[in-house]
C-alpha cells in the first residue's frame, strides 16, 4: 500500500493510505495516541468495510461510497453494483505534520465531485494531540447531484455518511458522553458541538470547526461497534448543485487516557482555537 505517515512531537501518530491497493478510498490507520495506543480499526469482521478514519458516503447520485451492502427502500440491504472509488490525484503540499491532497470521486468511469483534502496534525499537551481534517466536496459537472444515506432511503437512524472514524473494539464498549449528555442513545442523532469516545487508556474527541459541521448530527455506535461519524445526509438528502461546494472540517483530540467531562472541553477549546 502506498503510505504517508504523519508525526506529532516527533512521534509517529498516523499512516494515510492513498493508493490503489486502498480498494475504494484512502484513510488514516492506524492513528495512536503520543503513547503508542492505536485508536483505529481497518476491516474489522464486523464490518470489513470500516477503514480506520476516513471520509465515506454511501449514496452520492446512487454511488456507494461506503462500502458493502447498499440499503435500497422497500428492500433492504442489497448487494449492488454500484461502488466508486475516491482516486488520490496528487498532492498540493505533504509534510510530516500534514498534507493537502486532490482526490477524485469516480463512478461508471466519470468523475462525480472533486475532492480538496486538508489533514494537520498538532501537540495540545505531553499527552493529547488533534487531527484537523477539513474537505470540500465540488460537482464541477453540468448536472446536479446529491448525498443521501440509508436514513434517506428509508432505515431509520441511519444516517450516516461523511467524516467516519471506526474506533477499535475492546471487551467492554467504550462510554461517549457530549458537552451535556451520556450514552449512545441520548448522543445518537442529535447536533453537539463535541463528542467524546472513551476505551480503555483513550479518548478521542470530535468536534466540528465550522457552523455547518457543528450542525450536522452525529452518527455514534458503542455496543454494536466503536464509531463516530458526522453525519452529511442524517434525515434528508444533501443537494450539491452543478458547480457548487460542500465544505465539513473535524477536529479529532486524540489522548491517552479517560478524559471527563470538563477536560475533553478544554483541550476541543484547545484544539479547534489553536
Amino acid at each position: 500500500m502506498t503510505t504517508a505517515l504523519l508525526s506529532c512531537a516527533g512521534r509517529p501518530v498516523g499512516r494515510y493510505g492513498y493508493g490503489p491497493e486502498t480498494g475504494s478510498r484512502p484513510y488514516l490507520h492506524p492513528v495512536t495516541t503520543l503513547a503508542g495506543t492505536p485508536v483505529t480499526e481497518e476491516r474489522p469482521a464486523d464490518h470489513i468495510h470500516h477503514l480506520g478514519a476516513s471520509v465515506a458516503v454511501p449514496d452520492v447520485a446512487g454511488h456507494n461510497f461506503w462500502g458493502g451492502r447498499t440499503f435500497v427502500r422497500d428492500q433492504g440491504p442489497t448487494e449492488l453494483d454500484n461502488h466508486g472509488t475516491q482516486r488520490h490525484l496528487g498532492w498540493k503540499l505533504r509534510d510530516p505534520d500534514g498534507f493537502v491532497e486532490e482526490l477524485g470521486w469516480e463512478a461508471d468511469g466519470a468523475e462525480l465531485l472533486r475532492e480538496h483534502r486538508t489533514v494537520a496534525v498538532a501537540e495540545i499537551s505531553d499527552t493529547a494531540w488533534a487531527l484537523d481534517f477539513s474537505f470540500s466536496l465540488s460537482n464541477r459537472g453540468s448536472t446536479d447531484l446529491s448525498i443521501g444515506s440509508p436514513a434517506t432511503n428509508g432505515r431509520p437512524g441511519a444516517g450516516y455518511g461523511g467524516f467516519f472514524w471506526r474506533a477499535p473494539k475492546e471487551a467492554v464498549a467504550p462510554a461517549v458522553f457530549s458537552g451535556t449528555l451520556d450514552g449512545e442513545e441520548a448522543v445518537h442523532g442529535r447536533a453537539a458541538d463535541w463528542l467524546a469516545l472513551a476505551g480503555d487508556g483513550w479518548t478521542l474527541v470530535f468536534a466540528g470547526a465550522t457552523d455547518e459541521t457543528r450542525r450536522d448530527p452525529w452518527f455514534v455506535r458503542t455496543t454494536e461497534y466503536p464509531g463516530v461519524g458526522s453525519s452529511l445526509a442524517a434525515d434528508r438528502r444533501l443537494p450539491v448543485p452543478a458547480g457548487a461546494t460542500v465544505v465539513r472540517r473535524v477536529v479529532t483530540v486524540v489522548a491517552d487516557g479517560r478524559l471527563d467531562r470538563d477536560a475533553a472541553a478544554a483541550h476541543v477549546r484547545k484544539a479547534v482555537s489553536g
